[in-house]
């Protein structure tokens, strides 16, 4: 038995990559494995920002994200069925470190950044070039 990555953001390609990896590991008889990442906001625009509250804990606010969009996008039981990982870094990089050892990586497509990006969007172009593993790009 193997292990499918899939990056959820909670966004609509994330949640339709989600459901394409769930079906892959029925058949399959794959876990699956849902990766989340946030990031610090760049220095520059963190200088703007007004200063973040003592009680500020993104790890717990990206994890609270993931646990809603897995249970709304699969249901209580599909949610508790899936592993859950929340990461500190960039995305494109937190889902190729996941998915050393695994047996596939799912990632949804936007196609909203660059013109290089605009067919696949910069994770997906990312993890396909680099990813140690097959790679599915579940597009709309």
């Amino acid at each position: 038995m193997g292990r499918i990555v899939v990056g959820v953001d909670g966004s609509d390609p994330s949640i339709k990559a989600l459901h394409w990896a769930v079906r892959q590991a029925e058949l399959t008889g794959d876990s699956v494995e849902a990766v989340n990442s946030w990031e610090y906001p760049a220095t520059s625009w963190a200088s703007m920002m007004p200063g973040l509250p003592e009680d500020f804990d993104p790890q717990a606010l990206a994890t609270v994200s993931l646990n809603e969009a897995l249970e709304e996008a699969l249901g209580a039981a599909g949610a508790a069925a899936i592993s859950k990982i929340v990461v500190i870094g960039n995305p494109a990089q937190a889902l190729l470190d996941r998915a050393k050892g695994a047996s596939l990586l799912v990632v949804g497509a936007r196609g909203r950044s660059g013109l290089k990006a605009t067919l696949l969007g910069s994770v997906s172009l990312h993890v396909t070039q680099h990813a140690p593993c097959p790679v599915t790009v579940v597009r709309d």
